[in-house]
């Protein structure tokens, strides 16, 4: 029996200087969480939130595999027999994200109306119904463009898992520690959609011979969804003190830092997974000749590459935050991007895909870790409006904690429609400019003007004599 095993049965960490005992209630509740206390934290306190951060990661990386899993199919269709337009494929690879971005919404609420265990259960278990439309609705190239729209949406319920997953780690974490936590289940979620670009071409590939065997793209994820929820079921906790309310949230969306954050949220996350969904689509466009490789009997796409070093970047994003403040390490991701983006507009012509793909991981990794500095800043500027001194050392009173909690969420779903703008970007600057540098200048622009906001913030914080 381990030692975190040893705690749970145990009635309760008795410790006088602990404010409150931990108590193990039926159906895997907790009370008395309080990762501020040192004492619960060091008595077994870490032990749990490490744990129940583990299994949050591997659920949300199968949601972000699964939200992901168009961007990649949708290169392959037209080997499999279907043919759409340049809009119908754009519309295929963002609307996973334009719904996405809408579920965020109400599954924020999910963690403390059910539990974060519970939830995590109930949101990896309908991850099923994504990978099973899309096995049934690509195994025939007959099917209508407006079935495979709505089972692309379906997609959308991964990114849904994001949200939750993240309102429920930020109970688990003590205020010096949640940059670094966040970021990892953050990270771990990210590379779902490195693994999903990576993966799926050799599926569909391997020992095809001739055909494809599209409805693998969603099939071999399967066992992993229900390893996921039975992983939940038995190993993680739910939090009596858990608990957001409407007055939270109304709370979260008068304060004006929830807006500013949800701008700078759409340039650093919005890109990672807005490019993501599009890079594969981009070098099949730009550079055919290097859109598969072949390995052995199956093909395989560089695409995943920048998804990979992105979410490689957000954990260190966040350690970096924490260590020097959030705002900084977003001012410096966001002038990288301009600069990363800019380079790409120039180096096009050239007709280089090594410069190219050199550049895009450069704009990658830096959204990568903007996407953890930035997320880093909410619970820190939600900790100073509550009156905290130092919103890196101190989380505030409990109603700035559950305030924050539901402004990550918010923020996590206005950022994610990114997701959707992006790729609609660069569809219209190809069908209409028939390339994608007018849509990249755009965003060069955009990353300015979010510098620009990012250093007002930084600016207006040390002015109070605070890091933000």
């Amino acid at each position: 029996m381990t030692s975190t095993d040893t705690i749970r049965t145990a009635p309760a960490i008795q410790d006088p200087i602990a404010e409150r005992p931990l108590a193990f209630l039926p159906g895997r509740w907790i009370d008395g969480w309080d990762p501020e206390d040192t004492a619960q934290w060091q008595a077994g306190g870490a032990a749990i939130a490490r744990r129940n951060l583990r299994w949050s990661i591997f659920a949300e990386f199968l949601g972000f595999v699964i939200w992901q899993l168009w961007s990649v199919v949708v290169v392959a269709l037209p080997g499999a027999g279907f043919h759409f337009t340049v809009t119908q494929t754009f519309w295929l690879i963002s609307i996973p994200s334009l719904v996405g971005a809408t579920l965020r919404f109400p599954y924020t609420f999910m963690v403390p109306r059910f539990g974060g265990r519970n939830w995590t259960i109930v949101s990896a278990a309908l991850l099923l119904i994504p990978a099973i439309g899309l096995a049934l609705c690509v195994a025939d190239p007959r099917t209508p463009f407006p079935v495979m729209l709505a089972v692309a949406g379906l997609a959308g319920l991964g990114g849904g898992n994001f949200a939750s997953s993240m309102a429920n780690i930020t109970y688990f974490y003590p205020q010096r520690e949640k940059g670094w936590a966040l970021g990892l289940n953050a990270a771990g979620g990210n590379l779902g959609a490195a693994v999903a670009q990576f993966a799926v071409p050799i599926v569909i590939t391997l020992g095809a011979g001739a055909t494809l065997q599209l409805p693998l793209a969603g099939l071999v994820w399967v066992p992993l969804i229900l390893i996921a929820a039975v992983g939940a079921w038995r190993r993680m906790d739910n939090l009596t003190s858990a608990r957001a309310d409407l007055r939270a949230s109304l709370a979260a969306l008068r304060a004006p830092e929830l807006w500013l954050m949800a701008l700078l949220y759409v340039g650093t996350f919005g890109s990672f997974i807005g490019f993501s969904g599009v890079f594969p689509k981009l070098i099949a466009d730009q550079f055919p000749a290097f859109s598969a490789f072949p390995l052995g009997g199956a093909t395989l796409s560089l695409a995943f590459v920048g998804a990979l070093v992105g979410s490689l970047a957000r954990p260190f994003g966040g350690r970096l935050a924490d260590r020097f403040g959030g705002s900084t390490i977003t001012i410096a991701a966001f002038v990288v991007m301009a600069l990363g983006a800019l380079a790409v507009i120039l180096t096009l012509p050239l007709g280089s895909f090594w410069l190219f793909l050199g550049f895009f991981l450069v704009l990658f990794i830096a959204s990568g870790a903007g996407n953890g500095a930035t997320y880093r800043m909410i619970p820190t500027l939600f900790a100073l409006r509550s009156g905290a001194t130092d919103g890196v050392a101190s989380a505030g009173d409990v109603s700035a904690q559950r305030t924050a909690a539901a402004a990550l969420g918010i923020v996590s779903g206005l950022g994610a429609y990114g997701g959707f703008v992006i790729p609609q970007v660069l569809g219209l600057s190809k069908s209409t400019t028939g390339g994608y540098a007018a849509g990249l200048s755009w965003f060069v622009g955009a990353y300015l003007v979010l510098l620009v906001i990012t250093v007002a913030i930084a600016v207006r914080g040390r002015r109070r004599g605070l890091r933000i």
